[in-house]
């Protein structure tokens, strides 16, 4: 794992959105026929400079959708692979190969097929935030916005493997209210780190504000809980996918929200409702993989073609029918 302190930004990782950079990674873009997509927790110099900002999903729709020959992916490497897979004519770049996932790396194929042998007649529910291998393996994908939804469509007298994010899994049992839901205990990193005990200090330093919690998150129980117990009325506690943080920003009549995910969503979600104080739960919550992709990464990406991501054509074409049986059930909603 690389060093948390990794290019973590002083703002805008050292350069401004502007002037000669950003206007040779402009013409550098146009010259490959290259479109830019950005994660909500890339810094904030790669949102701007993008052509699109958004989460995994709706980002992978773009690049399936796009004109562009090149599609450079500013995310991690599960997320260039989604593209790859929805996308397979297309080239896709990523800045920095080494933007891994502690969460994606948290299940192997491997594991999955030896979880698999324990349940043989069990649906496989997998998290969009898996790589390609295990989607291929998957029976249906899901996204945070729409997970209760998939495991509700599957026969109630079906075992259902969720993975691999154990927060997510335990939302999605609760909502749905089966007991025949195994989940694999897998975690992101940056997400688990943020616990009940701050949650509950924030919200007493910040009595009136909302809160929007991200299902992966270690405090979504605590924040159900503080919900629950009156502390924090019902209204203001929101279990959000960093899509549905958007939407729910922008018809919010709040004047603080506080936000439970990774620090580069604040960048957007003030974008999108400038009106309204949003502060994090946990101010620290930086993945350094999604920072890896600097402004120097994408400048490099752009300049030499490189770190192309590759996806065997078996793989994609046995993952491409676990995204599209998601697709199937319903609007899969914003993503991760």
């Amino acid at each position: 794992m690389p060093d948390p302190r990794h290019e973590i930004p002083a703002a805008y990782g050292g350069v401004e959105p502007t002037g000669e950079w950003a206007d040779e990674v402009r013409r550098l873009a146009k010259q490959r026929n290259a479109v830019i997509l950005a994660h909500n927790y890339q810094l904030p110099a790669i949102q701007d400079i993008a052509d699109h900002v958004g989460d995994s999903l709706a980002l992978s729709r773009v690049a399936a959708e796009t004109d562009a020959e090149e599609i450079v992916f500013c995310g991690v490497h599960f997320m260039a692979e989604t593209a790859k897979i929805l996308s397979p004519a297309k080239r896709v770049l990523i800045p920095d190969e080494r933007a891994g996932c502690s969460l994606a790396d948290s299940i192997t194929a491997d594991d999955l097929r030896e979880w698999k042998a324990d349940y043989p007649d069990a649906v496989v529910v997998s998290y969009v935030n898996t790589t390609a291998e295990v989607k291929s393996l998957t029976d249906i994908c899901c996204t945070s916005s729409n997970a209760v939804d998939v495991v509700e469509s599957i026969d109630p007298d079906r075992d259902v493997l969720f993975l691999p994010d154990q927060f997510l899994g335990a939302h999605v049992k609760r909502a749905t209210g089966r007991d025949n839901i195994h989940i694999w205990a897998g975690e992101c990193h940056v997400h688990a780190g943020i616990n009940g005990d701050e949650l509950t200090a924030q919200t007493e330093n910040h009595p009136d504000a909302d809160l929007f919690i991200h299902p992966e998150c270690g405090c979504a129980t605590s924040a159900l809980y503080l919900s629950g117990e009156g502390i924090v009325p019902e209204d203001r506690v929101k279990i959000l996918s960093t899509g549905g943080m958007i939407d729910a920003a922008r018809a919010s009549n709040a004047s603080q929200v506080l936000v439970a995910t990774e620090v580069g969503m604040l960048h957007q979600l003030r974008r999108a409702a400038p009106e309204i104080d949003f502060q994090a739960v946990n101010e620290r919550a930086a993945c350094p993989y999604m920072k890896m992709n600097t402004p120097a990464a994408l400048l490099r990406c752009l300049t030499e073609g490189r770190d192309e991501v590759h996806v065997a054509p078996d793989v994609a074409e046995r993952a491409r029918r676990s995204v599209e049986r998601m697709i199937a059930i319903g609007n899969p909603g914003s993503g991760e």
